[in-house]
């Protein structure tokens, strides 16, 4: 019954997506604008398909209907509730209905929003492009990623659970929607782009309408990004939370340029410059997302994230060049009315200061897609296996890190027309003096090396900056200062300098041993910690079984496992931390004895400073970009603030743009 009922709502939503962009394109071509306004409907029973889909899968899979392959091949009567209902994007057929449903339901909102303006040619072309994508994800549903094939199981029969990776913490329960909420995100200001592309309104006025969904798409990016590195650092076990994986990598590819986006467009909307490179930017944060998915569901890599190679893989890459190819199309055909009629005042404007901002993002951005690409072609090529592994990374990124902390600092204390010298360095002495302070305070607990001492005066730096701009803004607006692109954007900046400078700092000082414990009460030292060995546990459960090694750090009883999933056929490590503001240490059982004995057991001890600074930052910029969906208007007592020639320049580097 499931299955039959999941090919039902897979096909309606084939047929409502195909009807939606009929009726767009028929409308449009031959000016039935009473047909657009009636796009509601095809939309509406597209997104019933959506969710019942989706309703009918979790049905399955709740209830271990086995008589679907998808549930057969990734289910088990063993897996827990949470792990199970998770199961739905735990491989490859059930991440694309997850990705179909998201994408439904923003074309859905984005028809809502604008339902008295679906006859404006803008707003109609968007979503004919939006279905558009609709019928592709659903093609891929209908064909490769087919989730409803029949299965005759056997009396007794059991399957195998997802990988046992992904059944082993809670992050997977909200990492990969979180993550897809910002992936699929960006196809709404992808959208609006190529309809003002195709109407030829390529003003300011499509920047208005995209902007908020820009960036809600780039904060649920940004905590997606965070938790998988929690997760990766709470699971694998390997003392770090980042390893310039390709498929961390294809997250972070389209979050660099809607960075640089969200940055540009402020220029575009306030000078007129910039609109080649922002609706480039825009096509190439889809055209990123489309190219991660194939990265990490093609089968290309092996990976946690990549399933077995099917024939999804080269129609990601065909629709991926198919978006590039129509849109370098588009740009260039409207080349001539892109001219832009503003230019750059002076260099040391925040004009000049977001130019080269988009210069280093830029750069950002080639380097991570080149060190990802590169191997992928090579083998293509040739058929030879080369890894870039984490010296290309650290080597090309620091400097550009260090430059964008720099620029994070001085352009909010700049001002859209030419900024004096003298008027520049008095902004910026109350950073100065935050960047030199916060390198003085790192000397002297104890931080050595170039690489964390710098970061520790750059962030200060533009942590100064950031906590400048938001202490006029509130002198000026109370909490309304804290509204809004600056308010909030400059809470983001914070959030960016606590993850940075706990990037640099627990990478640069990681301490890491292994220790082989012979016998309970065997301790050991490391990093002014004290390890105490207590033996060993063997725990029976439903779904897997458990050997667990208690260690006291500290005197405090800490507990890391081996998890056994007879189904999946492999064993898990489950590291145990203790996370403080300070330090994070980190336990990961290797190896354990025999049956009934407890020598030789090896565990592996990680320290490393600052790490719980890395989601609290995480945490701020979320709160920044919650912040800077709100708008606040100019009061009357901060016009009364502004009284001299200073606070009036000061005020043009707060006012909403």
């Amino acid at each position: 019954m499931n299955a039959d009922l999941g090919n039902v709502f897979v096909a309606l939503g084939l047929a409502s997506a195909l009807l939606a962009v009929g009726n767009q394109l028929y409308g449009l071509i031959f000016k039935k604008s009473y047909l657009l306004s009636r796009v509601q409907i095809p939309v509406l029973i597209m997104l019933v398909a959506a969710v019942g889909q989706v309703a009918v899968m979790e049905r399955a899979l709740i209830t271990r209907d086995f008589t679907v392959a998808y549930v057969a091949q990734n289910g088990s009567t063993r897996t827990p509730q949470l792990f199970n209902v998770a199961t739905l994007w735990s491989a490859l057929e059930g991440s694309i209905l997850l990705w179909v449903l998201i994408l439904v339901g923003y074309l859905a909102l984005v028809v809502w929003r604008f339902k008295s303006r679906l006859t404006d040619p803008l707003v109609a072309w968007a979503v004919a492009v939006m279905s558009m994508v609709c019928v592709f994800f659903f093609i891929l549903l209908v064909g490769p990623a087919y989730p409803f094939g029949e299965f005759d199981p056997w009396p007794g029969f059991d399957g195998p659970g997802p990988n046992p990776l992904l059944q082993n913490h809670i992050l997977m329960a909200f990492h990969p929607p979180i993550l897809y909420l910002g992936y699929v995100g960006m196809t709404v200001p992808f959208s609006f782009a190529i309809a003002a592309l195709v109407t030829g309104r390529i003003g300011e006025g499509w920047l208005v309408q995209t902007r908020k969904w820009t960036l809600i798409a780039w904060g649920c990016l940004s905590l997606g990004i965070v938790l998988g590195s929690w997760w990766s650092y709470e699971i694998l076990g390997w003392g770090g939370y980042w390893a310039w994986d390709p498929v961390e990598n294809a997250s972070f590819l389209p979050w660099l340029t809607a960075t640089a986006f969200l940055h540009s467009v402020m220029i575009q909307e306030k000078k007129g410059m910039l609109r080649v490179w922002n609706l480039s930017l825009l096509c190439a944060t889809f055209s990123l997302t489309i190219l991660g998915t194939f990265i990490t569901r093609s089968g290309v890599l092996e990976s946690v994230h990549s399933f077995t190679e099917s024939e999804i893989g080269p129609l990601l890459l065909g629709f991926f060049l198919l978006i590039v190819i129509t849109s370098v199309g588009l740009i260039t055909w409207r080349g001539e009315s892109l001219r832009s009629p503003g230019s750059i005042s002076s260099p040391l404007s925040k004009t000049g200061a977001f130019l080269l901002n988009n210069l280093l993002f830029g750069c950002f951005a080639f380097v991570v897609f080149l060190g990802t690409v590169f191997p992928l072609i090579v083998e293509a090529l040739n058929g030879d296996r080369i890894s870039v592994g984490n010296p290309y990374f650290v080597k090309m990124s620091t400097p550009i890190g260090f430059a964008l902390l720099f620029m994070m600092a001085v352009a909010p204390a700049l001002s859209w027309r030419e900024t004096k010298l003298e008027v520049l360095s008095k902004r910026l002495v109350p950073s100065v003096v935050c960047g030199s302070t916060a390198m003085l305070v790192g000397v002297l607990v104890g931080s050595r090396g170039f690489v964390p001492t710098l970061a520790l005066g750059f962030g200060g730096f533009a942590a100064g900056s950031a906590i400048r701009q938001i202490s006029f803004g509130f002198k000026t607006a109370k909490f309304r200062g804290l509204l809004g692109r600056n308010g909030g954007g400059m809470i983001v900046h914070l959030g960016v300098v606590i993850l940075a400078v706990a990037l640099a700092c627990s990478s640069s000082f990681l301490r890491q041993a292994e220790f082989k414990f012979e016998q309970i009460g065997d301790q050991a030292t490391l990093g002014g910690h004290e390890f105490k060995f207590d033996g060993i546990e063997r725990v029976e459960l439903r779904e897997k079984n458990k050997i667990v090694a208690n260690v006291f750090i500290d005197n405090e009883l800490f507990k890391p496992s081996i998890n056994q999933f007879p189904f999946g056929g492999r064993s898990i490590g489950t590291p145990t931390t203790r996370s403080t503001w300070k330090d994070d240490v980190q336990l990961a059982l290797l190896s354990v004895p025999e049956e009934d004995e407890q020598a030789n057991t090896v565990i592996r001890v990680t320290i490393q400073p600052m790490v719980w600074w890395i989601w609290f930052g995480g945490g701020v910029m979320v709160l920044g970009t919650i912040l800077s969906l709100f708008s606040r208007k100019r009061s009357l007592s901060e016009e009364s603030v502004l009284s001299n020639n200073e606070n009036i320049q000061e005020a043009e580097i707060n006012e909403p743009v």
